[in-house]
């Protein structure tokens, strides 16, 4: 894609006034569009195979199917969009389940419109948006789980796994640590080679779970 095309985004949302909101909120940003919208997961399906969008606005909680399912039917089939989950839903279940279904981004429906713009150019630059509220949600909840994950990390790669979970993309990471950007990957790409994992929501998801970092 031409990086002077605007980010053309689908709004998944059962609530009329809601996909309003976000409606108007687009038109704020020359890079951002809208490129359709559907009130549920089998719409959302459908209107992927047609327009074939670069990022999903997607709430979790919807009639006939839920937001979940939906990102993971979508992911199948077009594993190079992105996914982020904007919902008004804090439940530690319902955040890890989300993440485990392949979404890049995981935001509360009270996020500022700058905070939304941002979040849209990071996942669809690669990078993965995990609000620290919902971080802290999922930690808390899991905290008295007693399973633990046995991986050797080095010094650095913990550093890096933190600020991971704390919602940080690599440049954010590299100027946090003083590294260089290529330095960085090579230590993200590490880390998610030790965990097993093909994502970094799934590499932050499992951190949490396990308790693999100190930082909340």
């Amino acid at each position: 894609m031409n990086l002077a095309e605007p980010i053309r985004i689908l709004i998944v949302d059962d609530h009329a006034m809601v996909r309003s909101g976000l409606r108007m909120f687009l038109i704020v940003f020359d890079d951002l569009v809208l490129a359709g919208e559907a009130s549920n997961g089998f719409e959302a399906i459908s209107l992927v195979d047609q327009l074939n969008p670069d990022v999903v606005l997607m709430d979790l909680i919807m009639p006939g199917m839920d937001g979940i399912y939906a990102s993971r039917e979508i992911l199948k089939n077009h594993p190079e969009i992105k996914i982020i989950a904007l919902t008004s839903f804090s439940e530690a279940q319902l955040i890890h389940d989300a993440l485990e279904a392949g979404v890049k981004g995981y935001l509360f429906k009270n996020a500022t419109a700058n905070e939304l713009a941002n979040a849209i150019r990071a996942v669809h630059a690669g990078n993965t948006i995990f609000s620290p509220e919902a971080a802290q949600m999922l930690s808390r909840v899991s905290a008295g789980t007693s399973e633990m994950v046995a991986i050797n990390f080095t010094s650095r790669e913990k550093e890096v796994l933190e600020l991971m979970v704390a919602g940080c993309n690599n440049q954010e990471i590299s100027d946090a640590l003083t590294l260089s950007l290529s330095t960085t990957k090579f230590h993200v790409s590490n880390i998610l080679t030790k965990m097993n994992v093909r994502s970094r929501g799934e590499a932050i998801s499992m951190a949490i779970k396990h308790h693999l970092v100190t930082r909340t």
